[in-house]
């Protein structure tokens, strides 16, 4: 159940996102999973909110947030290195990585992040000729299909996300 003034709604009622009377945004820890689930698909986030979806405890407003296409470089490094997998994988899609966050990538210890950078276009023949020798078949599969541009998605009143 949400408490009173942590909801979605009350985020974004009336554009006012103010703790009631305080004229100070609530503090990240007070909000429900729907109000931060709502703050990670929000057009523009503070900046200590997005501190806080850096190191949010639910997976999936951490996973809404590494889709964002406006995350900062320091976002990127930051979600590059979650330890779960889902994370790391929603960034390796990005078209903005840098050579080590491909390399990393590249040798993750999960399938399922290497066969998302399997496809991303930044990828370089060497890497590509690396994941298309990978231990995992599906892997193999989609380092041999090559590159693939990244799917967007904006839904009204959100962020343009990378599907």
């Amino acid at each position: 159940m949400m408490g009173r003034g942590t909801g979605p709604d009350s985020i974004f009622s009336s554009g006012d996102s103010l703790a009631e009377g305080t004229g100070q945004l609530p503090f990240w820890h007070s909000l429900d999973l729907e109000a931060r689930l709502a703050w990670a698909l929000r057009p523009e986030i503070p900046d200590i909110y997005r501190a806080g979806l850096l190191t949010e405890q639910w997976v999936q407003t951490r996973c809404y947030f590494a889709r964002r296409q406006d995350l900062r470089p320091a976002e990127v490094a930051v979600l590059a290195r979650d330890p779960d997998y889902v994370i790391r994988l929603c960034i390796a899609k990005r078209p903005d990585l840098l050579e080590q966050q491909l390399e990393a990538f590249c040798q993750d210890r999960d399938p399922n992040v290497r066969y998302a950078v399997a496809r991303n276009p930044l990828l370089g023949n060497a890497q590509r000729a690396v994941l298309c020798d990978d231990t995992d078949g599906v892997v193999r599969q989609a380092a041999r299909r090559g590159p693939r541009s990244p799917q967007t998605r904006v839904r009204p009143g959100q962020a343009e996300l990378y599907r």
